[in-house]
């Protein structure tokens, strides 16, 4: 009885780190800004017959509505309740989209945007999604309801309440990101609140949650809001089934706040992967293809089992976040297209796919202007449907990076090398290298350029 019980705990502690995607299915990718129609048809058109194992969606929670300027995407990461009600759909097509996905075994991973609520100067000339009065200065939102004691004003120590040194953990993680009002964890009442909206989505069928600014809360907070957490929806999922949790902690090294300190949770986004991959398919700084021999740990990174990995992300293809310039995106296809297939031919870590959309880029002394730009939109501000060309590819604007030929054979295979060791390592001391999957799989890149 004492073995079976320490195997059943230990089960228990690992739980949170399985993405519960069906076997022999490996990757996820992120719809960024899809409405949830188009997610629901794409589950059923593309995604499940291509192999994927789940698609992470834009946070599904009624946000500020921003004004000025329009509609921009960041609007989504300012929450003012928790109603399923947002550009991407209203709760009965958020419902239809992860019923219709499950059934084809694609699961959905919700982005839980709970460090914080909208921006404190959030009230002239904004309003919110679907209606609910919320007072931004006042720090009051009915619709939750939260009020000005559910904040944490008074254990930030900053001059400006703002996070101004990123060296001094008690202000990145008690004071406000950019001005967004900053929920004090701490509270058993906000932990339940949150915990109820969360649960509310695993009921509906969500299998996990990316954890928005996990870095700007306390890791003990965090486990104590994922410990009130239900079992997975026993209707798609085996009985005692977590929810799969990975957290954005960026870390590139340099400040206190380390991914270590939240494996206790779930994985951590490992922001080093694309920044350092870029480096090396740009050949910057005499960066070589055949350096990535020992790619993964030995490069630095967070252990393989609690990584997810990306080559870029929403925000750190618009130049936020983490990586600079090193950041292959669509912008740079031919490159981009290298990068994500290296990084679903290793075994390092677990996959996220980006899928993003166009934007009219404009450079001001090295900087886009115009990252803010919110996904292909109506003139009455509504976000247009994505289109299928003939060719497989996306109208509208939408680019669908996870629709271009390499990038699905490339998930497809590492479905097919799944569990097989690196192997058989070749390179010619410059960019050109191989390697193996075991007797799966075998892969050449050639980034020289002859």
């Amino acid at each position: 009885m004492g073995v079976y019980f320490l195997l059943f705990t230990v089960g228990l502690c690992w739980a949170q780190y399985n993405p519960n995607t069906q076997p022999g299915r490996t990757s996820i990718v992120h719809l960024f800004e899809w409405r949830w129609a188009d997610i629901a048809l794409e589950c059923e058109r593309y995604l499940a017959p291509s192999g994927f194992g789940g698609v992470q969606i834009s946070p599904p929670n009624e946000n500020l509505v921003i004004a000025d300027p329009s509609r921009p995407w960041w609007e989504r990461y300012q929450p003012v309740s928790y109603k399923l009600c947002t550009r991407s759909g209203n709760e009965t097509e958020f419902r239809d989209m992860v019923t219709r996905c499950n059934n084809v075994g694609v699961y959905v991973y919700a982005d839980a945007v709970v460090n914080h609520m909208c921006g404190g100067n959030g009230g002239a000339g904004n309003h919110s999604a679907c209606g609910s009065y919320f007072n931004a200065e006042k720090e009051d939102f009915p619709a939750v309801p939260y009020s000005a004691w559910d904040f944490n004003d008074a254990k930030c120590k900053s001059r400006s309440g703002d996070i101004e040194d990123y060296q001094d953990v008690p202000q990145v993680r008690n004071c406000r990101l950019v001005n967004l009002l900053d929920l004090a964890l701490e509270k058993n009442y906000v932990r339940s609140k949150i915990a109820e909206y969360m649960n509310y989505l695993i009921d509906i069928g969500v299998a996990g949650f990316r954890i928005d600014a996990a870095k700007h809360m306390w890791p003990g907070d965090v486990k104590a809001i994922l410990d009130e957490l239900k079992d997975l929806n026993t209707k798609w999922f085996s009985a005692g089934a977590k929810p799969f949790i990975y957290q954005e902690v960026i870390d590139l090294g340099g400040e206190p706040i380390t991914g270590s300190q939240y494996f206790g949770n779930g994985r951590v986004t490992e922001f080093k992967y694309g920044a350092k991959l870029g480096t090396v398919i740009r050949k910057w700084n005499g960066e070589k293809m055949a350096y990535l021999k020992n790619w993964g740990e030995g490069w630095g990174f967070v252990p393989s089992d609690r990584a997810l990995v990306f080559v870029d992300n929403h925000d750190n293809q618009r130049g936020h976040g983490a990586g600079g310039a090193s950041i292959l995106t669509f912008w740079d296809a031919r490159l981009y297209k290298m990068a994500v297939g290296f990084m679903l031919a290793h075994p390092y870590g677990f996959t996220r796919v980006m899928s993003s959309y166009r934007w009219p880029r404009y450079f001001e002394n090295g900087a886009d202007v115009n990252d803010w730009v919110g996904p292909p939109s109506n003139s009455d501000g509504s976000t247009k449907s994505v289109t299928i060309n003939a060719d497989t590819t996306c109208g509208n604007d939408w680019v669908c990076e996870h629709r271009w030929r390499q990038i699905r054979n490339m998930v497809v295979f590492r479905n097919v090398v799944d569990g097989q060791p690196f192997s058989n390592w070749w390179d010619n001391g410059s960019n050109q290298v191989a390697f193996g999957r075991g007797n799966r799989g075998f892969i050449v890149f050639n980034n020289d350029d002859w």
